[in-house]
C-alpha cells in the first residue's frame, strides 16, 4: 500500500497512474474524456504495487466538500484479489471521520455500501455508463 499527496509523488509514480487509469477508464470502458482534470494536484494518492507495477489506485479529493474518492481502479487482470477493498478500508480509515462522497457504476454499489456508502441519486448516464451518487456519513470517534 501505498500513500502520497501529489507533491510527493515521483514523475513514475504520476505516469503510472495516470496511465492505469487511461488503460481502464478510456481504453477498457471506451469513455473517452479528459483524464487529467486538474484534481489530482490536490488529492491524495492510493495505490498497490505488484512485482513494481501499479496494479491498483485511488484518489482522495481532500478539497471537495464533502471530500470526494474517485478513480478506483484495478488493471484487468488483477481483479478479484481484493485490492480495491483494501484501498478503499484505507481511505476509509483515514478520512472517515469527514463525510464522503462517490459516484459510483451503479454495479458496483454493494461495494461501496460495505463501507457504510449509501445512495442519494437515482441512477444517471456518466460517459454511457450507469452511476449513483453515495455518501458515507462522518463517524464520530469516542
Amino acid at each position: 500500500m501505498h500513500k502520497k499527496t501529489f507533491n510527493e509523488l515521483t514523475t513514475k509514480e504520476l505516469y503510472d497512474l495516470l496511465a492505469l487509469r487511461t488503460e481502464v477508464f478510456v481504453v477498457e470502458q471506451d469513455c473517452p474524456y479528459q483524464e487529467v482534470d486538474g484534481k489530482d494536484v490536490t488529492a491524495h494518492h492510493y495505490w498497490i504495487e505488484e512485482d513494481g507495477v501499479i496494479v491498483a489506485a485511488l484518489r482522495v479529493l481532500v478539497e471537495e466538500t464533502p471530500i470526494a474518492i474517485g478513480r478506483v481502479v484495478t488493471k484487468a487482470s488483477h481483479r478479484g484479489k481484493g485490492y480495491s477493498r483494501r484501498l478503499m478500508e484505507e481511505a476509509v480509515i483515514d478520512f472517515g471521520s469527514a463525510e464522503l462522497y462517490l459516484q459510483a457504476q451503479t454495479y458496483v454499489e454493494p461495494f461501496y455500501a460495505s463501507f457504510g456508502f449509501s445512495r442519494t441519486s437515482e441512477e444517471y448516464l456518466e460517459d454511457d455508463i450507469p452511476h449513483v451518487d453515495m455518501i458515507r456519513e462522518r463517524t464520530i470517534s469516542s
